[in-house]
């Protein structure tokens, strides 16, 4: 008898261990590691089980030109499996990536899923044609809306897969630059592309290599007149322009602004900065750990906006009545921030 009550007793605190180590995982490890700021999909919550934990009282700072000091920051919806993209569509609602496809998001709240698989898409980029297109983590680039016009686009270049296409904007033209990037964390191979941006041109699928010259490119966005190209760098300490030539290339690389760092990595401080957008006065918002990091037409750091949650918000785009509210999304969540300025109406984001 006392044999078997000392494995009794063994197997419970085996097991007490086990379920300590497992919600120390999910919620210790989360907290830490991916709340410093992991890149977008380290921690974008596929499979998650749980509402991430949002403050519903934040309110933003004053950052002159954009938000009055108070305002409010609106939780739109939360417990969505994994949250990215954040389009406006012309009717005010918001295209997000979640729950393993493709949905829009209302002002209340609603979701209404449009694709159900659509291959591990991270960024959405609408053209004016309303297509959707996806930067997809399955090392794609794909138009997945409609439905009966899907098709991939791009998986390879030179012969070689890409690496996990991150994010991605469409031209007035049709063209497409998008971004390609290492996991965090992930192993690497010398066989492996460059991690680099990308254009497709317009109305074919001749994909050809801009830049490779930017640590981790991650969020992209286009200048309202399209003469500017902007990229933000995850493993680097500035948002970076180039100029957009006719034929879609790129010249003349420059540190456009300074981010604040708050990623900490086994070679320092970086930005940590994931999703893009920029409004109708050419502001861009940068989302890293550091929130929601507003730099004016001149690259001119003017405040940020912290996430009302502990890890780093993920992407971002403008969206509701005459495209006033910044939409933010990341880890299951969506929310929202009245904005003086409206976001820019000659594009989806």
């Amino acid at each position: 008898m006392k044999l078997k009550t000392i494995f009794a007793v063994m197997f419970f605190l085996l097991g007490s261990v086990a379920m300590f180590a497992q919600e120390g995982g999910q919620g210790g490890g989360q907290g830490r590691g991916q709340g410093r700021g992991q890149g977008r999909g380290e921690a974008r919550g596929e499979g998650q089980e749980r509402e991430t934990v949002v403050a519903t009282d934040k309110v933003t700072p004053e950052i002159p030109g954009v938000v009055k000091a108070g305002t409010k920051i609106e939780i739109v919806k939360n417990g969505l499996r994994g949250s990215d993209g954040g389009v406006g569509m012309p009717d005010g609602n918001l295209l997000v990536t979640a729950n393993g496809g493709l949905a829009k998001v209302d002002a209340n709240g609603n979701v209404t899923a449009m694709v159900d698989n659509a291959e591990q898409a991270a960024g959405l980029a609408l053209d004016a044609k309303g297509r959707v297109f996806a930067a997809q983590y399955s090392k794609k680039v794909s138009l997945i809306y409609p439905k009966d016009s899907a098709e991939t686009l791009t998986d390879s270049f030179e012969g070689k897969p890409y690496i996990r296409p991150n994010d991605l904007v469409v031209d007035k033209k049709g063209g497409i630059y998008f971004t390609d990037c290492y996991q965090i964390g992930a192993k690497r191979s010398p066989d492996d592309l460059p991690q680099a941006v990308y254009y497709i041109a317009p109305n074919s699928k001749k994909v050809i290599r801009v830049a490779d010259d930017v640590n981790r490119p991650n969020g992209i966005t286009l200048s309202p007149d399209e003469k500017i190209l902007y990229v933000n760098d995850w493993d680097g300490a500035y948002l970076l322009t180039y100029d957009v030539q006719s034929d879609g290339t790129l010249k003349n690389r420059k540190n456009f602004g300074k981010y604040d760092l708050k990623q900490e990595t086994d070679h320092g401080f970086v930005s940590g900065a994931d999703g893009l957008c920029i409004d109708s006065q050419s502001h861009l918002y940068a989302t890293t750990p550091a929130g929601v990091q507003v730099f004016n037409s001149k690259g001119e750091h003017l405040g940020n906006i912290e996430a009302p949650y502990e890890m780093p918000p993920q992407n971002c785009g403008f969206a509701g009545p005459d495209k006033h509210y910044l939409y933010v999304v990341g880890r299951g969540v969506v929310y929202r921030i009245r904005t003086e300025p409206a976001g820019y109406k000659g594009r989806g984001k």
